[in-house]
């Protein structure tokens, strides 16, 4: 009999949402509740899957911390700094999961993510109890997704069990903060999933973040993520439109940068990441919108969001249109410039310098 009951699980044509602390068998009244030093101690081996731009510089902050990482991905060319290190690169992703404690994926779409965890050479394909007591999902992806996988893993069995924990478990942790945040470690991850494995895995959190913050059940990470992503986007296009008005009317951007941040309009996109070539040093707008957060990401992120929305029966005017302008800028060819290139060539604004 399969370890992981993979099959029934994802041929359900509809859904529904088990809490995940039912799956578990809970511990007697004479067991002791499981402390945040109990799971440090089982974080030794850690495996990572997808070695992209945010995940690469992930996965080296967790080495640079002292952990013993192996990791894998299906480009050659990213994994090839890692082999030149010394790091161990496995050969698939059930290969990570033999070989680790916790795996931690970080993958580009909710396509990947199962193809990851449950295809042919995939994490949850062992036919025997597993070793990661965690697998830690730092994809932005679907709750509704992220929800299912926390299903599957929390069927298969532990090889060795912790205390009265006998099965896997997996936190969905996206994160906010971009490329530079992940290089220079101060990404905020948005954590879903057993409380317990939360506290549990928090130190795996700070050695590639500043922030985490528990959002709840299963799939909550994934949620907040997209509601975080929709208001950014909506955000950046309100301040680009502002910003081309203070232009047409003969304001520099500068000022209006400087009203607003000290005013009711300021924003992260004002402060932080200011779309205005010459406005601001270090964010993509100063590198003609190069290595920051993808437009064609955002389209992503956007369509997941109307999704979620349609199906709770939300209205979604202001995310549906920021969908079709960063849509129609990906069709005109700026779908890898980073998402604030919307002042530019949506709304023709000026650099200032």
């Amino acid at each position: 009999m399969a370890i992981c009951r993979l099959k029934s699980l994802f041929s359900l044509s509809k859904f529904k949402y088990t809490p995940l602390t039912s799956l578990f068998r809970p511990p007697s009244s004479s067991s002791r509740k499981f402390s945040s030093s109990d799971l440090h101690s089982r974080i030794e081996n850690v495996g990572f899957i997808g070695l992209g731009k945010m995940g690469s510089r992930m996965a080296m902050n967790l080495i640079n911390s002292g952990f013993k990482v192996s990791v894998y991905d299906i480009n050659t060319d990213a994994v090839k700094p890692f082999l030149d290190n010394g790091v161990i690169v496995k050969e698939s992703p059930l290969q990570i999961a033999e070989a680790s404690d916790v795996v931690i994926t970080m993958l580009p779409s909710s396509s990947y993510v199962l193809d990851v965890y449950t295809g042919p050479r995939g994490l949850l394909k062992s036919g025997s109890p597993m070793r990661p007591w965690l697998f830690i999902d730092s994809s932005t992806i679907d709750p509704q997704t992220s929800r299912k996988l926390s299903v599957a893993v929390s069927a298969c069995a532990l090889k060795e069990k912790i205390d009265q924990w006998e099965n896997s478990v997996m936190l969905d942790a996206p994160v906010s903060g971009g490329i530079l945040a992940a290089g220079a470690g101060t990404l905020t991850f948005m954590v879903g999933g057993p409380k317990e494995a939360y506290l549990g895995a928090e130190c795996l959190f700070l050695s590639m973040g500043k922030a985490t913050i528990y959002c709840g059940g299963a799939g909550n990470g994934s949620a907040a993520k997209i509601c975080n992503n929709m208001a950014m986007a909506v955000s950046m296009i309100g301040l680009s439109e502002a910003f081309v008005l203070g232009q047409s009317l003969g304001i520099p951007c500068r000022t209006l940068t400087k009203i607003f941040n000290s005013s009711s309009a300021r924003c992260w996109c004002s402060d932080s990441y200011n779309p205005v070539p010459g406005v601001m040093e270090q964010v993509p707008s100063s590198r003609n919108y190069h290595g920051g957060f993808a437009s064609k990401l955002m389209v992503k992120d956007l369509n997941l969001a109307i999704a979620s929305a349609n199906e709770a029966g939300v209205h979604h005017p202001l995310a549906s249109q920021a969908q079709e302008i960063f849509d129609k800028l990906c069709k005109e060819g700026h779908e890898a410039e980073d998402f604030s290139c919307v002042f530019r060539h949506y709304y023709g604004g000026r650099d200032e310098f």
